[in-house]
């Protein structure tokens, strides 16, 4: 047995930081002595090495406190994921600063943006894209199924060198993902879709959608306007494509439908993926976008045949 003083001095440990891990029970005592004297076994000396090790190394000590149920290789590697992290902040700040530093007369702008960097990183990021997942689904389940294949999309890597565009992206992205009225827009946005989705056939609607862009796309590049009267036949099997695609009939009911969602298509989604693309490096738009934005326009300017 060691007295708190031998361990001290075995260790070279001041005996006011032993004390300390003892008191917060990183490395309590074995037992006391009748006089109140701390008692440490061989092995507690052993784990002071170990916690010494640790602390140098960055650990905090509730990680070091939760060691001895855990393997030391997994708080290692906890330790090393907190370090990455705080790296990749600090590569942020950086980027930041040199472009800040880049400009003749930083502004009050420049500090702003320092600041928010700081409180959002790309865990913070994660975590805001999840939650405004789970709250725009709202027990849906096809909606939640297909947030769930979307959620690495949704959330880009910024770069190790972002611009000053891709930080500013970054910032907004974050502001957009926690807006209340955003994700109220959503949840009643494609509506009619959503609430019939688990009727429909999947494989069905991929094919469908993927020849929907396909003649929207095709009668882009052949110039055609969307408010000319050749875009009225295009249309008419685009809706009718839609149509078969959910399983409903092809009728001016269904066109009145689909024309109302598009109508209800809340543009800050779109510039939700825009700022996914900057942050990316990516062109904006893309040709699906530019197909939407066309049927869109098309379907304010035609009615269904039949009326």
């Amino acid at each position: 047995m060691y007295t708190i003083g031998q361990l001290s001095r075995l260790s070279g440990l001041p005996i006011k930081t032993i004390r300390f891990y003892s008191d917060s029970g990183v490395l309590p005592e074995y037992e006391r002595t009748p006089a109140g004297y701390r008692l440490y076994r061989e092995e507690d000396r052993a784990r002071l090495e170990v916690i010494r090790t640790l602390r140098e190394i960055g650990v905090d000590l509730a990680t070091i406190r939760g060691l001895g149920d855990r393997d030391l290789r997994d708080v290692l590697t906890l330790h090393l994921e907190a370090v990455e992290t705080r790296l990749r902040s600090l590569q942020r700040t950086r980027a930041v600063l040199r472009a800040t530093l880049d400009r003749a007369d930083p502004t009050d702008e420049d500090l702003r943006r320092l600041n928010s960097l700081g409180r959002y990183g790309a865990a913070e990021m994660r975590r805001l894209a999840n939650d405004f997942a789970d709250d725009v689904a709202s027990g849906n389940t096809a909606l939640d199924e297909w947030f769930a294949c979307l959620r690495e999309a949704m959330v880009p890597e910024l770069p190790d060198e972002p611009t000053i565009d891709q930080l500013d992206a970054w910032l907004e992205l974050t502001e957009l993902l926690a807006a209340d009225d955003f994700r109220e827009s959503l949840r009643g946005q494609g509506s009619d879709f959503w609430d019939n989705a688990d009727e429909m056939d999947l494989a069905a609607w991929q094919q469908a959608s993927a020849r929907i862009i396909e003649e929207a796309t095709a009668a882009l590049r052949a110039g055609v306007q969307p408010d000319s009267p050749a875009a009225a036949p295009i249309l008419a099997r685009i809706v009718a494509l839609n149509a078969e695609g959910r399983g409903r009939p092809y009728d001016a009911a269904f066109w009145r439908t689909l024309r109302k969602e598009y109508d209800e298509h809340d543009p800050r989604s779109h510039r939700y993926w825009e700022l996914v693309y900057t942050i990316r490096g990516l062109h904006w738009p893309p040709e699906q976008v530019i197909a939407h934005l066309w049927i869109g326009d098309a379907l304010h300017h035609h009615d269904h045949p039949e009326g």
